[in-house]
């Protein structure tokens, strides 16, 4: 049975990540020199987009044959994503040790690398393709701030497609990781609680969101932050969804929250400022008719987790 959607961008991949393949070479070499496998190439984890065909069509992912990336960037790290809907095996590479391949090379007037969070903020690709770009970029991001072993610091090699690096020194064996993040809507009867921090545009405010610590619950890091940033007391805690977040590689937990009462103390550190909204101000600020205030556009997880308490979750 087929998940409910998720309302996130970056969420909903389609691909059969096939695990099962990763560790083996084999099938991995056929499907790299098959000349129907894909591969999208990311220059300083911009992945390449391809221009609309003809104005309002959307723009594509700049899926490439696998060989034609490879030389161009033969050293770069390459991870295999999954295998899509048409059963072909799709990878991504590392090109950025080229100089500028928008003008240079075997890749150049192909497209343009643009940064994957302004390209979600514009909806100019698909979601489920969006959600595999955020695995590429997660994936390299990661590759490439580990080349070293954290237990001996010798240089480690690619392992599993991938999905671990492996230390030849110490035997050390490293996986990709994922960072998780609790983004909360405190609410209280017909009231939501939301935040703003300095460097947020003027006027809009936020859920409330940090990480979890190690050996701490989601309920208990959602009652911790609530209460470190803004002095909220919390009786319970709901899970609403998540959102993947590769800026590096977050995970972004999206939860709401009961507060005991309206009693707050702003932290002045991580917010400068906090206010208790009505339904009604939520509602007028999701119809983009709030005065003087606004709350972040569906890119966000915070857009959903408002939205969700507006129309009563």
């Amino acid at each position: 049975m087929a998940l409910e959607a998720n309302p996130n961008i970056f969420a909903n991949n389609p691909l059969d990540r096939a695990g099962h393949r990763r560790t083996d070479p084999a099938w991995l070499g056929e499907r790299q020199a098959d000349s129907t496998s894909l591969c999208v190439p990311l220059w300083k984890l911009k992945p390449l987009v391809l221009p609309e065909a003809q104005k309002g069509a959307g723009k594509d992912v700049g899926w490439m044959p696998v060989d034609l990336v490879t030389s161009a960037a033969p050293k770069g790290t390459q991870v295999f994503l999954g295998i899509n809907k048409r059963g072909k095996a799709l990878f991504a590479h590392d090109v950025s040790s080229l100089k500028d391949p928008e003008n240079d090379g075997p890749l150049k007037g192909l497209g343009g690398f643009e940064d994957l969070r302004a390209v979600g903020m514009m909806g100019d690709l698909p979601p489920g393709e969006l959600a595999i770009l955020a695995q590429a970029k997660a994936m390299l991001d990661w590759h490439a701030r580990h080349g070293h072993c954290a237990v001996c610091g010798a240089v480690t090699e690619m392992a599993e497609a991938g999905y671990k690096r492996a230390c030849p020194s110490c035997k050390a064996e490293h996986f990709p990781r994922t960072d998780p993040v609790v983004i909360m809507l405190a609410t209280l009867g017909d009231k939501a609680f939301l935040g703003r921090q300095k460097m947020f545009p003027k006027g809009m405010f936020s859920a409330l969101a940090g990480f979890i610590e190690p050996g701490e619950s989601i309920e208990e890091a959602v009652a911790r932050e609530l209460d470190e940033e803004a002095g909220l007391s919390i009786n319970s805690v709901r899970y609403h969804s998540t959102q993947p977040w590769p800026f590096p590689s977050s995970l972004m937990i999206g939860c709401i929250a009961e507060a005991a009462g309206e009693d707050f103390h702003i932290d002045g550190i991580e917010l400068s400022e906090g206010r208790w909204f009505s339904r009604d101000e939520l509602a007028a600020a999701m119809a983009g008719k709030a005065d003087g205030f606004f709350v972040p556009p569906g890119f966000a997880i915070a857009h959903h987790l408002v939205k969700a308490f507006v129309e009563g979750w």
